[in-house]
């Protein structure tokens, strides 16, 4: 019986020590701020020991309960939390895409390719097939791999991360993508991970909260989310998270990236507000974190607090990543948005949207 223990302990050693070389060795975990950084932020009012830090105190952990409540779900299956099939993606059609009229096009998730005074803006480009450092492990996508595409896409004026979770900050994409991209725009942190993938520091620009910038004509500002960031087992919150206003000439945009409803929303809709379009993130909820993913009906509200004359939900269509079902947060948006008189568009995956004329009505493409 001894030996059976020494072995055990052996084996988890290990283990343990196999998990730790992988995380520090394999690129997909990013990097780390270095020792500058990590002074330039401590002097930061959203950073604490060391650590980002929401406007408001975020109660972050979970209970035992919440965790018991979750395996249990996980175990039993929850009800159409994934398609019966593949979803299919519409043909891209480039020739719209390099006109120079303002659009969108959106590839599931949060990732979309904007045409604004026709600069190509990507944001969160996540086109990979899993949302998870190692490919046995996660979400899949619902659609097919979209990582071909990076291909067939014109030369990208600037990319913009949100924060540096893996179905937003994909290792693949970047791979792939880095040679045709002349700027990241990311905050905070963020380019360690960058950086380590062989992206030139020159071609990164760190905003914080608040912070403004002019980019070929473009004003570009990160602002606040109620959030939380981290890609390794010992870097959780030494990145920051944020949404993103870009200001055209025609159009003016906002994308909320990941976060929970707070008075964050209204603050931008103020400072920066009115937005012809917002990009809303309002899927992966649960009441068991709350704090950190709106619901589609609070999606709306915030919507509605930052003066937007036209809405799009995101963070949902391609991964399941929450307990509900996968259409139920857009067939939640679009009851809410109906309800509060809010125009909703809900284009197919691949589709692009003109956004200087009228919007087509809403078809339900997901009732596959």
């Amino acid at each position: 019986m001894k030996k059976v223990m020494i072995y055990l302990f052996v084996l988890l050693i290990v283990l343990v020590v196999a998990i730790l070389w992988f995380v520090n060795l394999h690129p997909v975990f990013g990097g780390n701020p270095s020792n500058e950084q990590k002074e330039l932020y401590s002097r930061f009012n959203n950073n604490s020991k060391g650590k980002f830090v929401n406007l408001v105190p975020t109660e972050m952990n979970l209970s035992v309960s919440d965790y018991y409540s979750m395996m249990k779900e996980n175990l039993l299956g929850g009800k159409d939390r994934n398609p019966a099939g593949q979803i299919p993606v519409t043909a891209i059609d480039w020739n719209e895409i390099s006109s120079g009229e303002d659009s969108l096009t959106w590839f599931g998730h949060s990732a979309f390719l904007l045409s604004v005074d026709n600069k190509k803006l990507l944001v969160d480009p996540m086109l990979g097939p899993i949302a998870s450092p190692v490919s046995f492990i996660g979400s899949k996508r619902y659609s097919e791999d979209l990582l071909h595409i990076i291909d067939e896409m014109p030369p990208i004026d600037a990319v913009f991360i949100t924060h540096d979770h893996y179905d937003h900050l994909d290792y693949l994409s970047i791979q792939k993508l880095k040679s045709k991209v002349g700027q990241f725009f990311v905050p905070h942190g963020v380019s360690a991970h960058l950086i380590r993938w062989g992206v030139e520091q020159e071609k990164i620009i760190e905003l914080n909260w608040w912070d403004e910038t002019k980019f070929q004509g473009l004003t570009i500002a990160l602002t606040p989310s109620k959030h939380f960031s981290g890609r390794g087992m010992f870097n959780r919150d030494t990145t920051l998270w944020g949404g993103w206003v870009i200001l055209g000439q025609q159009t003016r945009f906002y994308i909320s990236g990941d976060g929970g409803y707070d008075g964050h929303f209204k603050e931008i809709g103020s400072i920066y507000g009115p937005f012809d379009i917002t990009l809303m993130e309002g899927g992966q909820y649960d009441d068991r974190w709350s704090w950190v993913h709106m619901t589609p009906e609070e999606a709306v509200q915030a919507h509605l607090d930052v003066n937007g004359k036209n809405m799009m939900l995101v963070h949902w269509g391609a991964f399941t990543l929450a307990f509900h079902g996968w259409t139920d947060p857009i067939q939640r948006a679009l009851i809410e948005a109906q309800n509060r008189a809010v125009n909703l568009i809900v284009p197919q995956i691949g589709e692009t949207v003109p956004l200087n004329r009228d919007f087509a009505p809403v078809s339900p493409w997901w009732d596959i």
